[in-house]
């Protein structure tokens, strides 16, 4: 099985580095090489430019991809099946226009020019509205395009909005919202290999901003140490050995482990330990 990854860019090494959490380990990666083998002997890695993974899994060069949903959108291709949201990449497809013009709207577009990367996208969101304008395809600094009147607004990337206020347009609308997603074919999106991959990746974002509590505490103590703790479902409890003591474990929010360690000792816990998680298999 192939798996589609950004070759460069700052989806790049996002992609690789979650791969190599999930366990997939990249072997012989070098730079400019098209394909690398993982530990896993069933797994191969493809390297190809973001825009182009869509078409790759697609046609089959690849089964799976990484790579952002509005490459996806911009594609057109239909057989993908979305399996996963990889929670990086985040950005905003957005309309914009000149701060001092008079384009306050997306219908005061109508007749007029939106330069923009992203012609087909741009074509549905104008078409969806009914409003009629010419799409100027560029390849690079779309922000500049209505400052030399090859357009009256354009359709770009952004993810602070600061390139924008630097060439003082303003945002009008958002068209698309994307982040980085696992995409399929359609035909092989219910294959055993293909959800591992996906339960693998899944794993390490479920174990983001988790971390793991193991404690000692006095069994006459267990349901005040079960209503402190804030974690997925119940604890883990644990005889100890030669001891009136259980061993409690539970996983909780990183944001709820210091005022959860302060409750606990308060009703009896001892011996509190608090680890990273690096991948939680739901």
């Amino acid at each position: 099985m192939r798996i589609a990854v950004p070759n460069k860019g700052r989806l790049h090494e996002p992609a690789e580095d979650l791969l190599e959490r999930a366990g997939l380990h990249i072997v012989d990666g070098a730079d400019r090489q098209l394909y690398a083998d993982t530990v896993d002997p069933e797994v191969t890695v493809l390297y190809a430019r973001a825009a182009d993974i869509p078409e790759y899994v697609s046609d089959g060069a690849a089964d799976i991809g990484i790579t952002g949903l509005d490459q996806v959108r911009e594609s057109e291709v239909s057989n993908l099946a979305e399996l996963l949201d990889l929670e990086f990449g985040s950005c905003r497809l957005v309309l914009a226009a000149p701060e001092d013009g008079d384009i306050e709207t997306v219908y005061d577009l109508d007749g007029g020019t939106v330069a923009t990367e992203f012609p087909n996208i741009a074509r549905r969101y104008f078409a969806d509205l009914d409003v009629s304008v010419d799409i100027a395809e560029v390849s690079g600094a779309t922000e500049l395009t209505p400052h030399v009147d090859i357009a009256d607004g354009i359709i770009d990337i952004t993810s602070t909005g600061t390139t924008l206020r630097m060439n003082r347009l303003g945002i009008i609308d958002e068209v698309l919202s994307s982040s980085v997603r696992l995409f399929a074919r359609e035909d092989v999106a219910d294959d055993e290999k293909v959800e591992q991959v996906r339960m693998a990746l899944h794993s390490v974002l479920s174990a983001e901003g988790k971390r793991y509590l193991m404690m000692n505490a006095p069994e006459s103590a267990l349901d005040e140490v079960k209503d402190v703790l804030p974690g997925m479902g119940g604890p883990t409890v644990m005889d100890i050995a030669g001891s009136d003591d259980v061993a409690v474990h539970a996983v909780v929010d990183d944001s709820d482990v210091f005022e959860t360690i302060n409750d606990l000792k308060d009703v009896g816990a001892s011996d509190v330990l608090v680890t990273e998680i690096e991948r939680l298999v739901e």
